[in-house]
């Protein structure tokens, strides 16, 4: 099971697709076995960036029982909702398959500091003795969660193990709940995503790893294994030589195309394609990120 002890990388996979729409099950194992090749110590299925509002609910616990049946690190689960009932059905069902915990985001209709900690005193009922990750991802949620009110929702409850921390900026959150965790309030995980935009600095901060899906699942473990080890220059050294495919594949709207076509070229998914409605790359986008392939390769040689 998921618990406060967890760090290294979380990588966040994609929802593999045929060129028709169909779902790709051959593809998640070839994925599955990608991630966990790049360094992945877990993996988080059905996020945001995972198309899981496109999936039926039998597609989406095929592929969690796909995941879960490849993988030997513990696999996370978003079971995002707008209701509670939808949120227990499926969480209840990939636990019952083995899923180590589940991932909940607000919905954008609670604004206040009570409205969000009400919310989530109620998401935890609902997923009962499921270990669950609170996803504060206010670019997209639209929802913000000073650190006093996650500090609440992770004193009142106690299934809450980890934050995926995506706030921006955000480093002065990490900062601010390390430091009440130091004070003596309860300590839980906090892996970053944003596509490892800020991974160097929000180890430095005192996160514990990555819960992204950036296309070089490797360049997170790396930084994380630099940054455990003090060697901080290494960690930024790593950080430069991918930075300008993770900014290119940070692009809103079209970073996911973005990531399943490197994905793809990769061999780690058999097609890059996106279910409709999704974005079709032009072939200027595609020689693009060809030429930021190759510099990165020349980047990555030259650091050794």
């Amino acid at each position: 099971m998921l618990d406060e002890t967890a760090k290294g990388v979380f990588t966040i996979a994609v929802t593999p697709f045929t060129s028709d729409g169909a779902l790709d099950l051959d593809s998640v194992d070839r994925m599955t076995d990608f991630y966990l090749e790049k360094g992945a110590t877990g993996l988080t299925v059905l996020g945001m960036m995972g198309e899981a509002g496109k999936l039926t609910a039998e597609e989406s616990l095929s592929v969690v029982k796909r995941v879960v049946a490849r993988a030997d690190v513990p696999v996370v689960v978003g079971v995002s909702s707008p209701g509670f009932a939808s949120m227990t059905a499926l969480s209840d069902s990939v636990m019952e398959v083995g899923a180590a915990g589940v991932m909940i985001a607000p919905p954008g209709s609670v604004r206040t500091d009570d409205q969000i900690v009400t919310y989530y005193q109620n998401a935890a009922k609902a997923v009962g003795d499921a270990p669950w990750v609170l996803q504060d991802f206010p670019l997209v949620t639209g929802v913000q969660i000073a650190p006093k009110v996650i500090l609440k929702i992770v004193e009142e409850c106690p299934k809450c193990v980890m934050l995926k921390h995506e706030d921006w900026p955000g480093l002065e959150k990490i900062s601010a709940l390390r430091k009440a965790s130091d004070e003596g309030a309860r300590r839980i995980s906090i892996l970053c995503g944003n596509g490892a935009l800020f991974l160097p600095e929000e180890m430095a901060r005192g996160a514990d790893g990555a819960m992204t899906g950036f296309a070089y699942p490797e360049m997170m473990a790396q930084i994380v294994e630099a940054a455990n080890a003090g060697d901080m220059d290494r960690a930024r050294d790593i950080f430069d030589a991918y930075l300008p495919m993770v900014r290119y594949e940070s692009q809103p709207g079209l970073g996911l195309a973005i990531r399943k076509y490197t994905l793809a070229k990769r061999g780690a998914i058999a097609d890059g394609a996106l279910r409709a409605p999704g974005p079709k790359l032009s072939a200027a986008t595609i020689a693009e990120i060809e030429a930021l392939a190759t510099r990165q390769e020349r980047a990555l040689a030259r650091l050794g």
